[in-house]
């Protein structure tokens, strides 16, 4: 189930959905989505669905982890990334292979703990991680070129919004129930400029810490 004709069987799907960013589509076809889920799951690994993870989170479906990697390096080459829940690692590790450094926070440490492990197996060295209520971002190394948020709050923390840089942007879903994925970018240190991209269902962006 992990052999390179289901990974392709994968990728075709993403491209009739409107995948087109041929980087991103490599990285999701060699990144071992399968040792990003529990074993007993790992059969599923390569299907387009989003999966549980423990604590009642999921790893994001490939099509989203593909959609939200595409708009968020549409506007330009990224050098500092701030995640906003690292979850089982998946995304990251995605994002860590197209961007110069990625800054993740987790607010349950288990979840973190595994993920870390994952990108020293991957042999992954451009990612800092941080155990941390999300909603607040990581203050001591803004700005960020870009911001990418993978729970959805009711509405778009401003902590996060000032970290961003002049010209940054923010891949985020938003809202309860009806969720909406955004593309807000920051025209000057007052001004944003927001796009829906389209409608999505994530798990709810929580406060607070879970060890």
């Amino acid at each position: 189930m992990t052999s390179r004709r289901t990974r392709e069987r994968l990728i075709n799907r993403l491209r009739e959905q409107g995948i087109c960013d041929e980087h991103v589509l490599k990285i999701i076809q060699e990144t071992p989505r399968h040792i990003f889920i529990d074993e007993a799951l790992s059969h599923r690994a390569y299907e387009d669905t989003a999966l549980p993870i423990g604590f009642n989170q999921t790893i994001s479906q490939p099509y989203i982890v593909a959609r939200m990697t595409e708009v968020l390096l549409s506007n330009s080459p990224l050098k500092r990334v701030l995640e906003i829940g690292t979850g089982s690692g998946y995304q990251t590790s995605v994002l860590a292979q197209l961007v110069e450094q990625v800054f993740s926070v987790e607010r349950i440490k288990p979840l973190q703990d595994k993920a870390k492990e994952r990108m020293r197996q991957m042999g992954l060295r451009n990612v800092h991680l941080q155990h941390s209520d999300g909603g607040m971002g990581w203050p001591s190394k803004a700005p960020f070129d870009a911001i990418l948020v993978t729970a959805a709050p009711e509405q778009v923390p401003e902590d996060l919004l000032i970290q961003l840089a002049i010209g940054g942007h923010i891949v985020i879903p938003v809202g309860q129930g009806q969720q909406q994925l955004k593309l807000i970018t920051r025209c000057s240190e007052t001004e944003y400029d927001t796009r829906i991209i389209e409608n999505v269902n994530f798990v709810p962006l929580l406060a607070g810490t879970i060890r």
